[in-house]
């Protein structure tokens, strides 16, 4: 199955009639069960002030859900840090956005690769939960294959995130076994961290907030709460605030 022109990747490259000499990027990454179509709009909008782009599709979204069921939490990972380098060959310093379990992903870059990534801006991360049934997803992922997608988390009308409307639970068991090797080790994460959280959330719970805030070692760190969004906000009522905000903080943290 093919995607959905929508949901395509992007790579955008930098444009030195904005930025100068000194070329700037941004690697953008999607959330579990979305695509790209939920982070275009931000990545048009920092390449527009002249940062270079990548936002890639990770492996098993925006085809049909039983693909999310056939690949590893490594699969994404590997596709971000492959972005991150093509990012590095054009650029001097990269920031690292991401959307929901993108965050993770984000995270984890910036533990295993803490001196390639400037600065992360996360929203809405998906890094822990408070839900008990994720306890019973090993036994779960073997009898049901999917349940009730969480997909357009919306406040605004009329946004698509271009997601599945099925959750697949084999995918969703490789968060959970993504967040086992991301999160005791979250005190390497020392860059700085802007984070946004929608004060309404359908699809995630607080306990992420904490969970990062209270365990990385960035110095310079802060959370930002969204009033007028739910859980995709980067398509949402502060989506202009996401944008803004952001593009100040990159700038600021690849300015040396």
């Amino acid at each position: 199955m093919s995607t959905p022109p929508a949901a395509a990747p992007l790579s955008l490259p930098a444009r030195p009639e904005l930025t100068g000499d000194r070329p700037l990027g941004v690697l953008l990454l999607h959330g579990f069960s979305g695509s790209p179509a939920s982070m275009a709009p931000w990545a048009r909008y920092l390449n527009e002030r002249g940062y270079a782009v990548e936002l890639p599709l990770l492996p098993g979204h925006a085809t049909r859900w039983q693909d999310l069921n056939t690949v590893a939490w490594t699969d994404w990972y590997a596709e971000a840090e492959a972005a991150l380098d093509r990012l590095h060959a054009t650029t001097e310093a990269v920031v690292v956005g991401a959307l929901s379990m993108g965050g993770s992903i984000a995270l984890r870059l910036a533990e295993q690769r803490g001196a390639d990534v400037a600065g992360l801006v996360l929203v809405n991360p998906f890094v822990s939960s408070t839900r008990k049934e994720l306890v019973a997803l090993p036994v779960m992922k073997r009898l049901v294959p999917a349940t009730k997608g969480v997909v357009n988390d919306i406040k605004k009308p009329g946004q698509d995130e271009v997601g599945y409307p099925r959750l697949p639970l084999r995918g969703l068991h490789e968060v959970v076994k993504m967040w086992r090797v991301l999160v005791p080790e979250l005190s390497r994460v020392t860059q700085p961290l802007l984070y946004f959280r929608s004060a309404v959330d359908h699809v995630i719970d607080p306990s992420s907030s904490a969970t990062v805030l209270d365990a990385v070692g960035s110095r310079e760190k802060e959370e930002r709460i969204l009033t007028d969004s739910y859980h995709v906000a980067t398509l949402d009522n502060d989506a202009p605030r996401i944008f803004e905000e952001s593009a100040d903080f990159i700038a600021r943290v690849t300015a040396s």
